[in-house]
């Protein structure tokens, strides 16, 4: 008697894998690769933050924030489902862009506005923080249930994900004071630019 085998979904390999109870895996390179798109928009907006000014202690506060909301989001789409996790997904998406593009044209503002010594931009408030960084990891929540879907090891993929969109969000912002150092006076302009340009696309 035929059996029907059940179809191999991309990124999944039947080796070198560690299995789950169902034997499907998930390769560690699409893990990883993964992992990167899903850590890119809190790069390019860290950069952004990084050329405006930041301490180092923001700089960790920053990291880790967006380490922990990568690693927690994955773990709220699979546990809310697909309905839920998109309504919400998709509030905290459109307060995060409207966020973003306040914060980047206040920037640009400061930028040029006459007689203002040293613009810099800090984040100082916990609530702000906490939605750009749930802005940011949206895109997690969504594949958090996609994961599950699959069956694959979803913590060792939150953790995967997580660590490496906190690494990402450090490299984003030392490399942004860095530019931020060279630049000089035109680094928080060039900040605010790029701020309001990914609020406007997180529209989209």
């Amino acid at each position: 008697m035929a059996h029907s085998q059940r179809p191999k979904a991309d990124g999944l390999t039947p080796k070198n894998s560690p299995k789950d109870k169902d034997g499907v895996t998930l390769d560690l390179f699409t893990l990883l690769a993964l992992a990167v798109a899903l850590g890119s928009d809190a790069f390019s907006l860290c950069v952004g933050i990084g050329m405006a000014g930041v301490t180092r202690r923001q700089i960790a506060i920053i990291s880790l924030t967006v380490l922990v909301f990568h690693i927690f989001m994955p773990l709220l789409g699979w546990y809310v489902g697909g309905f839920l996790g998109s309504k919400v997904g998709q509030a905290a998406s459109i307060a995060g862009a409207l966020l973003l593009v306040y914060l980047g044209a206040k920037m640009i503002w400061d930028a040029l506005k006459p007689g203002l010594e040293e613009p810099r931009f800090v984040i100082t408030n916990t609530g702000g923080l906490l939605l750009l960084s749930a802005s940011v990891s949206m895109d997690a929540l969504s594949v958090g249930f996609t994961l599950g879907t699959r069956q694959v090891s979803l913590a060792l993929a939150a953790g995967v994900i997580g660590m490496v969109a906190g690494a990402m969000t450090l490299a984003g912002l030392t490399l942004g004071k860095f530019v931020g150092g060279w630049i000089g006076d035109k680094a928080q302009l060039a900040g605010g630019v790029i701020l309001t340009g990914i609020g406007i696309k997180l529209f989209f």
